[in-house]
């Protein structure tokens, strides 16, 4: 990109009489039209392609200046024109994500535009984002998020290259747009919004449209098909462009990501194309789709491993079926001349019943099949695909996830990056160098000085909390943060019942010394999920009793913030003291927003879960806090048995705590549900599914030894420094180039 040109054009911007919204969108094309023209110049040879049903970009302006190398020169072009640059953060984030699966989709993108490697993602251009969350008497309510309101300077339409996605009842118009990438190179996201009439514009509308229903389930299975479908049509098409239909060459300038098993409907497809297009035959076309596609697991949550019904497709992709009951058949084959037993083959089927599972498929096609930590690695391959694993070893590696330091340190947390350039000298164009702060840790300088860095960042949080969500904070308080998706097993619950416990016990005046202490929650809950916003409302209850104890809410305070997403999160993690990561082991695959607050210097109170585990074996069991029952020990519970009443009968503190679920109001019976499920169980579980009552007792005493040990405050300092110093490991930059040699076989390009 020639830097000097945009920024000569960014001079020349009058900004006399402009609002912000007009002065962002002019800004911002500037820097995207140079960006998208050197993308389209670099886009040739090999590459990657990441195929993903979400894409959590967040807010581009900040990020995609200081990519270009340019966020100061404009912060001080701007202010002589009497312009904060601060005054751009009103515009809000492209929220095409839920959460973990599309902010990670995000990082890798950044990450391998930042290393010089070509990624290009591909995914669906939502016209509204995941929704805009609001709490009314405390209970979660959703509005529609319009996230293009203040325009979209950073996509670039290409109806030029639009194709046609046929379904058996309608033909929909997959058309681009493409979001520039800027790195060491330019690379591209490709987005597909979907036209043509109403019904094919629903499948672009909303990001995971409520599948409770019929309908539901079918335009997910609508969206699914319509990305997947459109990026693999392009792909061929390129291909055929540049090297005619010499396919044997295809898995050279192309390595597919399927990013879990949404998009895997694009391996049925890719080999439809093949086959019924370009008369490839079947048994060469899926030996090219088993050189070209590869797939991440990122759960062994079965909701979360997409299973098609056979009447379903027969409804809307008949042309889908028929090359799926023909790969079923063909894997069946391969099963039987490897010599899997009737048992194990029904374990790797295509096929079960009368349905179609996206996992096995993706794990039958997939030439590597990765985990997103080791821990979840060695699940996957032990319980989740232990015959694949068993037949075809070769096709399992492990990726541990990774986020990129550039947005989760170097921009959210300017203090602390000012403290860095410092102590760490160099860790801006080399991560690794981060390590050399371990030197400097018991510095008193040092110490000091990043005592006052942390201290700015939670003075950011606080105004931002105050300014979205009207909260005053405790002032001097340790902040605990639990942010994420809202799930059963991520136990959100657990944390409102730990902090129920504390609360018990400064009522009795056990505690004396406590020190004032915030418990942050942010969260969104599908909007169908009907125990997770019970959750939410049980947590806000919880915030609302507190703050009305004069006896306690000076030194212990709930705060649910609203509408948590990417920019909020930024503030978070940069003000935090203590990231709580307490999902039940081994049912967290890896989890993201742990790294994030590492970097930043908060320490972990967590489970030995996903990748909590290489956080405390990098950083330290000793400068974290570990509690809980492992991976192996809750599948010997299953097994053999678990009674939540035996744990709770040892504990009234935890007794109280339940009992709260039918003390506070609820007219929408979301309490007794929740209460049903962890006392008698449901239809589908025992009581207590996620064992919250096995590992209460002990997080709430990690909980109070990190308040006794936050008083001395240069000692924690010295463990929050010494996660910093650990963190390189968990750039994206290094997952990306793990991708790149072990699964892409790309070259570096940088």
């Amino acid at each position: 990109m020639n830097r000097q040109r945009i920024l000569e054009k960014i001079r020349a911007v009058g900004a006399e009489g402009k609002g912000v919204v007009a002065l962002y969108n002019e800004i911002s094309a500037i820097v995207a039209e140079e960006a998208y023209t050197d993308a389209q110049v670099a886009r040739r040879g090999s590459c990657a392609c990441y195929l993903s049903v979400e894409f959590l970009v967040g807010r581009a302006f900040y990020n995609n200046l200081m990519e270009a190398g340019i966020l100061e020169d404009v912060q001080k072009i701007l202010a002589e024109k009497g312009v904060n640059i601060a005054d751009f953060e009103q515009i809000g984030d492209a929220a095409l994500g839920n959460g973990g699966l599309g902010r990670l989709a995000a990082c890798f993108l950044d990450s391998a535009a930042a290393e010089g490697l070509p990624l290009y993602g591909y995914g669906i251009r939502y016209k509204y984002g995941l929704f805009r969350q609001k709490f009314e008497d405390g209970y979660q309510t959703e509005y529609p998020d319009d996230w293009q309101r203040f325009g979209d300077p950073w996509s670039f339409r290409r109806e030029d290259e639009a194709r046609e996605i046929a379904f058996a009842d309608m033909t929909v118009r997959a058309v681009p747009y493409d979001m520039p990438v800027i790195g060491k190179r330019t690379n591209i996201l490709r987005l597909f919004q979907a036209e043509g009439s109403p019904a094919a514009e629903k499948i672009s509308e909303y990001l995971y449209p409520a599948d409770d229903t019929e309908e539901g389930k079918l335009l997910r299975l609508r969206q699914e098909y319509f990305f997947s479908a459109a990026a693999v049509g392009e792909l061929v098409e390129r291909f055929i462009v540049e090297h005619g239909e010499k396919f044997e060459l295809f898995p050279r300038y192309n390595s597919i990501q399927l990013n879990d098993t949404h998009p895997v409907l694009a391996v049925a497809e890719f080999v439809r194309v093949l086959t019924e297009e370009h008369r490839v035959p079947f048994p060469k076309a899926v030996a090219l789709a088993r050189q070209a596609f590869n797939y991440t697991n990122h759960t062994i949550l079965p909701e979360a491993l997409e299973c098609w019904p056979e009447k379903y497709l027969k409804k809307i992709l008949p042309h889908i079926l028929r090359v799926l009951k023909r790969l079923d058949s063909f894997a069946r084959r391969e099963f039987s001349s490897l010599g899997c037993t009737a048992e194990e083959a029904a374990q790797m089927a295509v096929k079960s019943g009368k349905t179609y599972r996206m996992a096995s498929l993706a794990v039958f096609i997939g030439r590597r099949v990765n985990g997103v930590a080791k821990l979840h690695s060695d699940i996957i391959r032990r319980d989740l695909f232990p015959a694949a694993a068993k037949y075809y070893p070769e096709k399992f590696c492990n990726q541990t996830n990774g986020v990129t330091q550039r947005r989760w340190l170097e921009l959210c947390d300017a203090p602390l990056a000012s403290f860095l350039d410092k102590w760490a000298r160099g860790w801006r164009q080399d991560f690794e160098k981060i390590s050399a702060l371990s030197k400097n840790i018991e510095d008193g300088s040092a110490i000091s000085e990043f005592i006052a860095a942390k201290e700015a960042g939670k003075r950011a949080l606080y105004e931002a909390v105050k300014k979205r969500d009207g909260a005053e904070l405790l002032p001097n308080a340790i902040v605990y943060a639990q942010i994420k998706r809202l799930h059963e097993y991520k136990r959100q619950l657990m944390t409102a019942f730990a902090v129920l416990e504390i609360y018990f016990q400064l009522k009795r005046g056990e505690l004396p010394d406590f020190a004032p202490s915030v418990f942050l929650f942010g969260a969104k809950s599908a909007p169908s999920y009907f125990r997770a916003k019970g959750i939410i409302k049980f947590i806000n209850d919880v915030a609302a009793m507190i703050a009305a104890d004069g006896e306690v809410n000076q030194k212990l305070q709930v705060v649910f913030v609203a509408d948590y997403g990417v920019s909020y999160a930024e503030k978070i993690v940069a003000g935090s003291d203590v990231s709580l990561q307490v999902s039940a082991a081994g049912l967290e695959a890896s989890g993201t927003g742990n790294m994030k607050f590492m970097m930043n210097g908060a320490v972990t109170c967590g489970t030995m879960d996903g990748a909590n585990i290489e956080i405390f074996e990098r950083a330290g069991r000793e400068n974290n806090y570990v509690f809980g029952a492992e991976a192996d020990e809750l599948e010997r519970l299953r097994r053999e048995g678990y009674t939540p009443a035996a744990y709770l009968a040892q504990d009234e503190d935890a007794r109280r705590a339940l009992e709260m679920l039918q003390t506070f109001p609820d007219e929408r019976g979301y309490y007794k549900e929740l209460y049903d499920s962890l006392t008698v169980g449901a239809s589908w579980h025992k009581p207590d599914h996620y064992f919250i009552f096995r590992d209460l007792g002990e997080y709430v005493r990690a909980l109070l030894q990190i308040n006794r040990d936050y008083q001395d405050r240069r000692a924690f300092a010295e463990k929050q420094m010494k996660n910093v110093a650990s963190s390189a490991y968990f750039s994206s930059d290094r997952t990306v180039r793990g991708y790149a040699a072990e699964i892409w076989g790309l070259c570096d390009e940088k």
